[in-house]
């Protein structure tokens, strides 16, 4: 899951490729559209989206989980 860092309206989302090039990430999905009003939990009932690894370990699954979202950038304004 892909929670939302900060209340306000979803302009921009970067780095989606390079996230999904990360070796174990099978896919990334952003759930929801740019102009849409954006609220973090507990707040919130949302996320912006989520994440899917495969691999060997746990292990090498959350090191994979967390180099992708490191790579996405979300533009809150």
């Amino acid at each position: 899951m892909i929670p939302i860092p900060k209340a306000g309206i979803l302009e921009r989302v970067d780095g989606t490729l390079a996230a999904q090039a990360i070796p174990g990430i099978t896919e990334v999905v952003i759930s929801i559209a740019l102009s849409q009003e954006v609220v973090p939990l507990p707040e919130g009932d949302k996320y912006l989206g989520f994440i899917f690894a495969k691999a060997e370990t746990p292990v090498e699954v959350e090191t994979a989980l967390r180099q992708a979202h490191a790579k996405l950038k979300f533009e809150i304004n």
